[in-house]
C-alpha cells in the first residue's frame, strides 16, 4: 500500500510524494508522473543525447524536469559532460531532493560542481532565455501527447520547437522522454528542421514500450 509522504499545493496544482514499498513516486495532478521502480528509459534520455554528440569536448546538457531524479545522477556519473544544469518549476520537488527522502538518490550529483538546479518553468527558460546547450533532455511530462498542464503543450507547438532549437548549439541534439510513441511529434520535429530524428524503444513489463524521440539541429 502506498503511503503519502508529502502533499503540496503549488502554482502549476497539487504535487504528491508517495512511497510504495521501496519505492517513491510522483503523483501531480493527479497523474502519475515517475517512480523508483525502473530508471533505464530516463538513463537513455542521457545517453542517447550523449551518443549523438559523437566526441564533442565536455558538451553541456540542459535537463528539464529533476523528476525523482535518475536523469540528473546518470549525467554526473558521466565525467564526459560539462555543465549539467536542470529545470524544475516545483519548490516540492527540489526540496525532496535536497533535503528530504529523494536525497538519497541525488545527493551526490547535486554536490557535483558542473550540476546545477534552474528553479524555473521550463517552457519559460526556452523561450526567454539567452543560454544554449549542447543537449537539451526534457522530461516533463508522459510525452508530447500527454502533457501534466495544458501549458506545457506548448513546448511541443512549432513555436516551442522553435525555441528548443534556439536553446541548443550548432549540431545540438534535443531528447524528449515519452510513456508512448509519437509519430506526429517525429513529423512536428521535420517540420521544425531538426534532422536525423529518430525514435529510440526502452521496453516496460506492460503495453507499450517507453520512448525517447530525438532530433539534431543543424550545424
Amino acid at each position: 500500500m502506498a503511503t503519502t509522504l508529502d502533499r503540496r499545493e503549488g502554482p502549476h496544482g497539487e504535487v504528491v510524494l508517495r512511497r510504495n514499498g521501496p519505492h517513491y513516486e510522483i503523483i501531480a495532478n493527479g497523474t502519475f508522473l515517475m517512480d523508483t521502480s525502473d530508471g533505464r528509459s530516463e538513463r537513455l534520455l542521457v545517453d542517447a543525447a550523449l551518443a549523438a554528440l559523437d566526441d564533442r569536448p565536455a558538451p553541456t546538457v540542459l535537463i528539464g524536469g529533476l523528476g525523482v531524479g535518475f536523469s540528473l545522477a546518470h549525467a554526473a556519473a558521466e565525467p564526459r559532460w560539462g555543465r549539467i544544469a536542470v529545470v524544475e518549476r516545483e519548490s516540492a520537488i527540489i526540496e525532496w531532493h535536497r533535503t528530504g527522502p529523494l536525497a538519497e538518490l541525488s545527493a551526490a550529483a547535486l554536490a557535483d560542481p558542473r550540476a546545477e538546479v534552474l528553479h524555473t518553468d521550463l517552457v519559460r527558460y526556452v523561450r526567454e532565455a539567452s543560454d544554449t546547450y549542447d543537449a537539451l533532455c526534457l522530461d516533463i511530462d508522459n510525452g508530447p501527447d500527454w502533457t501534466v498542464t495544458e501549458d506545457n503543450g506548448s513546448l511541443y507547438s512549432p513555436v516551442g520547437l522553435a525555441c528548443c532549437a534556439a536553446r541548443l548549439t550548432p549540431g545540438g541534439v534535443l531528447a524528449v522522454w515519452s510513456a508512448q510513441p509519437s509519430g506526429e511529434f517525429e513529423e512536428s520535429l521535420r517540420n521544425a528542421g531538426f534532422t536525423g530524428v529518430r525514435t529510440e524503444e526502452v521496453r516496460v513489463a506492460r503495453g507499450v514500450p517507453d520512448v525517447v524521440h530525438l532530433g539534431v539541429r543543424p550545424a
